[in-house]
């Protein structure tokens, strides 16, 4: 055997090397995801009824049993897009084209017309990027959002980001150029249940950006105004990660629970909900808290605590 033909076998087997590498991690990836069937039975039975398209993904990250029930579809993010909002902002940080400490200077031109905490700022008023990032995610600021998703580098830059971590259906939409349509059908942004449960998962195990910056992003998003759906179904004595959306025809909430038998992901998004109401009883809110009680109740067999007959009365 000639010296060429040599080097061919070789690349050859390198090749056939990392091939066989390759699909043994995406193996172990397959076989540590386990399809609940009773969990899985138990939810189909409660979105059967639901006035719309529901979907959801769940995952227990030690035991790795799942539910996907539409887990790949799209459907609209609303708020929840403040995530990917969030860990391209603290992209940026970790890469010193921001300070976190640094102060904003607010401008009549960044006001979102609504309830917001920001958008009562006179123009020349100052606020650090940390309490922007605060209100974004902690009272849902659609200013503040609008805010950090520009500080960001617009949609641009967030969908490069997504795009560079392996996401392939989560997408900001709103003020991002060659993504009108987009915008037209999903609004300020869209992904997939599976997805931005994925996200938050990252998050929580240092994935993403670097562990220091993961670490201030759980603390963030552990604290949360908008806790009368998937919250209320959990013991105040327990810790969650969370963000909410809702426009008219959709609901949606992600959540990590730091459960005592151990954490736990999902994320619901529903949309063409045919209740569009607001009220405490809006089907998509009614949806997201039964399913939030049923898998703590799942998740935490030994657990007494349960929800106080007066919830509607907190709930904002």
């Amino acid at each position: 055997m000639n010296n060429r033909n040599q080097h061919r076998l070789k690349i050859f087997l390198i090749q056939y090397l990392l091939f066989c590498m390759l699909m043994f991690l995406v193996g172990i990836a397959q076989s540590s995801e386990r399809p609940d069937l009773v969990l899985t039975d138990k939810l189909q039975d409660l979105f059967k009824n639901f006035q719309g398209e529901a979907g959801i993904y769940i995952r227990h990250l030690s035991t790795g049993n799942t539910v996907a029930i539409n887990a790949d579809e799209l459907f609209p993010t609303a708020s929840m897009i403040k995530v990917p909002i969030l860990v391209t902002l603290f992209d940026k940080i970790a890469k010193g084209d921001l300070d976190y400490h640094e102060e904003q200077i607010y401008a009549d031109s960044l006001y979102y017309a609504g309830e917001d905490i920001l958008g009562s700022f006179k123009a020349g008023e100052k606020i650090s990027l940390s309490k922007l990032v605060m209100l974004m995610i902690t009272m849902s600021d659609n200013t503040a959002s609008l805010w950090c998703q520009q500080l960001c580098g617009t949609g641009v830059e967030i969908n490069k980001f997504l795009s560079a971590h392996g996401f392939k259906k989560t997408r900001m939409n709103s003020r991002t150029p060659g993504r009108k349509q987009d915008w037209e059908q999903y609004g300020w942004g869209q992904t997939s249940p599976r997805e931005m449960a994925e996200l938050l998962v990252m998050i929580r195990e240092g994935k993403i950006v670097n562990p220091t910056a993961c670490e201030e992003m759980y603390r963030i998003l552990c604290n949360i105004y908008w806790n009368g759906e998937a919250l209320s179904q959990l013991p105040p004595y327990v810790q969650a990660a969370s963000k909410q959306g809702a426009v008219n025809q959709s609901r949606s909430e992600v959540v990590l629970v730091n459960g005592p038998s151990g954490d736990y992901v999902f994320c619901m998004i529903t949309k063409n909900q045919k209740d569009e109401s607001w009220e405490y009883e809006n089907e998509g809110f009614v949806l997201l808290r039964n399913v939030s009680n049923i898998l703590w109740n799942y998740f935490e067999p030994a657990s007494d605590w349960q929800p106080p007959a007066d919830a509607a009365k907190w709930a904002k």
